[in-house]
């Protein structure tokens, strides 16, 4: 488990709040609201795990908006 809390993590917005269907396309991935669009969050562990999430949704026919890179979770105190 720690390799995970290690490696980096991305956020994907995409235009428009997903319902549980298209949440469901993204197993292994947080899914929150922001506004009026969706936030997917989660690990990437590799360039192709990033990128099959990223044909993911573009064959749903989602508007990507942004991808972000974001420095891994820092280790707290008793982790």
């Amino acid at each position: 488990m720690a390799a995970m809390a290690d490696a980096p993590r991305y956020e994907i917005s995409v235009r428009g709040r997903l319902g549980e269907t298209f949440r469901g396309a993204f197993p292994g991935l947080d899914v929150a609201s922001d506004g009026d669009n969706t936030v997917l969050i989660g690990p990437a562990l590799d360039q192709a795990a990033l990128h099959g999430v990223l044909a993911k949704i573009e064959s749903l026919g989602l508007e990507l908006l942004e991808v972000r890179r974001v420095p891994p979770r820092e280790k707290r105190a008793g982790d």
